[in-house]
C-alpha cells in the first residue's frame, strides 16, 4: 500500500487536494461565478457537494473580504460574487496588455534616442519593470521586467505617484520624513509632465519618464529611457522629454483615454 509522505516538497497524491479548506473555498468561488443571480447556501451546497455549515463559513467569510454579498428576497438570502475579483485580476491583466500595448513606443524610443526603454507600474510603495526594450549599443544597463525598486527612487515611479488621487498617496507618504517636501517635488512633476532621476540610483545614470492613462482616467504606469547623466542634460534632455511624452500620450490613447480628458 503507497504511502505519502509528510516532508517539504514531497507529492500529494492527485486524488486529493493539498488543502481541502482552500479547495472547497475556490469550489463555492467558481460555482457563485458561474451562477446568475445567485444562489441560497442551501442551493449552493447541493451544487458543491460541501456540508451547508462549511458552505456558510466560507461564503460569511468571503462577504467580510468583499468577494460575495447577498440580495435578501424574503426570509431566502442569495449569494453573489462582487466586483471585487476583478479588481484582484485587474492588475495582472492590465501588465499583460500594456506590455503588449506598449511595445511599438518602447521600440521606437529606443531606436530613436539609443536608450533602453522600459515600461513601470505601481505595485504597492515598489515601481516594477513590465516591459523594455533595448537599445543598441554594447552599454546595457541593469533593467530588465520583474525588477522592483521604491517607488520614490525611479523617475518611473514618481511620475506615477504624481498623478495618483490622494487616496493612493497617502498611504505612500506614510513613514517619510518630509512628506510635504515630497508633495511639492510631485506637484512639480505633475506640472512638467515628467519625470527625471539624476544619479539617484547609481552615478552617471538619468531616467525620464512620463505617464500615461487608462479609459477612466486613470494614471495607469508610465514609459521612460534610462541613459547616461551627459546624455539627458540641456538640448538631449528637451529631446528626450519630448518624444518620451508623446510616446506617452500614444500609449494613453491605445489604453482607451481620450486625449481631451488628460492632455
Amino acid at each position: 500500500m503507497a504511502h505519502e509522505s509528510g516532508g517539504e516538497g514531497a507529492p500529494v497524491a492527485a486524488t486529493r487536494p493539498a488543502s481541502p479548506a482552500v479547495d472547497r473555498a475556490l469550489t463555492v468561488l467558481e460555482t457563485l461565478v458561474g451562477t446568475e443571480g445567485g444562489l441560497t447556501l442551501t442551493a449552493l451546497a447541493r451544487a458543491t457537494g460541501i456540508p451547508l455549515a462549511t458552505c456558510a463559513s466560507i461564503v460569511y467569510t468571503l462577504e467580510k473580504r468583499g468577494y460575495a454579498s447577498r440580495l435578501v428576497v424574503g426570509r431566502s438570502h442569495f449569494w453573489r460574487v462582487t466586483l471585487r475579483l476583478y479588481e484582484l485580476a485587474a492588475p495582472l491583466i492590465r501588465q499583460e496588455d500594456i506590455s503588449e500595448v506598449a511595445e511599438p513606443q518602447l521600440r521606437l524610443l529606443a531606436d530613436k534616442l539609443r536608450m533602453p526603454a522600459h515600461v513601470g507600474v505601481l505595485n504597492g510603495a515598489s515601481v516594477v519593470y513590465v516591459a523594455k526594450a533595448t537599445s543598441p549599443g554594447f552599454i546595457q544597463f541593469d533593467t530588465y521586467p520583474g525588477k522592483a525598486v521604491p517607488f520614490n527612487s525611479t523617475a518611473l515611479g514618481r511620475v506615477i505617484a504624481a498623478h495618483l488621487p490622494d487616496a493612493q498617496l497617502e498611504p505612500l507618504l506614510t513613514g517619510r520624513t518630509t512628506p510635504r517636501v515630497f508633495r511639492s517635488q510631485l506637484a512639480k512633476v505633475r506640472q512638467l509632465g515628467y519625470a527625471v532621476e539624476d544619479e539617484e540610483d547609481e552615478t552617471d545614470v538619468a531616467c525620464l519618464a512620463a505617464p500615461f492613462f487608462d479609459a477612466q482616467g486613470r494614471v495607469a504606469g508610465s514609459v521612460g529611457v534610462t541613459g547616461f547623466t551627459r546624455e539627458l542634460a540641456g538640448a538631449g534632455l528637451d529631446t528626450a522629454a519630448d518624444l518620451v511624452v508623446r510616446q506617452a500620450k500614444q500609449i494613453s490613447v491605445k489604453l482607451g483615454c481620450l486625449s481631451g480628458n488628460r492632455f
